[in-house]
């Protein structure tokens, strides 16, 4: 059965009001939640046990999605009291995740990605040798200096020289739980300096995604983006 780990438990604080009554991965464009588009993409791709942390609001989140029955998956719930950052987030759900090697989304990011492509990342990091796998976009307005160096399917230290281009991390990524092995369940503890460790040893691969990715960040983005999906289905 494989794993998918939806990131859930953030506040939301650019998204206010809108978040201040309802958690962010409920915020709905093209006429669904933004964390069911992920859960349909998921179980479409044989991702069939989906496990979602939470903070807050996230009891509206459970009694939107209960155990995933009606939505064709199995849905496992990693409550936090408060949010705990990506890899804290991860490192306490943990117990959740049978699998070694687990895929990461984060919630709050619309993203038309065909899953069944991390078939062949899942399979190379369960043999060995890389600890994740990260799937990277073109850079948004909001991020045009980027977060990483993709060459030749890896992903690299960040080079000296400005005239190479960084891509953005998009928020969907495959890890081994390995990555976790020194991050305290039930502590906050951000993402970026584990991979960046990793990056440095040579453990991490990477792919470019160009397809339509929004991270839903403001309630404008959030507007523009309900708009062109619902354009989209009616055309």
């Amino acid at each position: 059965m494989k794993t998918a780990m939806i990131l859930a438990a953030g506040r939301g604080e650019r998204m206010r009001p809108l978040t201040d009554h309802t958690p962010k991965p409920l915020l709905q464009v093209g006429g669904k939640p933004l964390i069911v588009w992920h859960i349909e993409r998921l179980r479409a791709a044989g991702f069939t046990h989906i496990v979602i942390n939470h903070a807050h609001l996230g009891q509206q989140i459970e009694d939107a999605l209960g155990n995933g029955a009606a939505l064709g998956v199995s849905i496992d719930y990693s409550r936090e009291g408060n949010a705990l950052e990506t890899a804290g987030g991860i490192a306490t759900a943990l117990p959740l995740i049978e699998n070694e090697v687990f895929t990461v989304v984060n919630g709050d990011i619309y993203c038309e990605y065909d899953f069944s492509r991390l078939a062949e990342p899942l399979a190379r990091l369960s043999a060995g040798h890389d600890q994740a796998h990260l799937v990277l976009v073109d850079n948004p307005s909001h991020n045009l200096k980027g977060d990483f160096l993709l060459e030749d399917g890896r992903v690299t230290p960040s080079p000296l020289t400005a005239d190479c281009s960084l891509l953005t991390f998009s928020g969907i990524g495959v890890y081994h739980r390995a990555l976790f092995a020194h991050t305290p369940a039930g502590e906050k503890a951000p993402l970026a300096p584990l991979l960046r460790q990793a990056i440095d040893a040579g453990r991490v691969s990477g792919e470019h995604f160009g397809g339509r990715w929004v991270d839903v960040g403001t309630p404008e983005r959030l507007n523009a983006l309900d708009e062109e999906l619902r354009q989209h289905h009616a055309a």
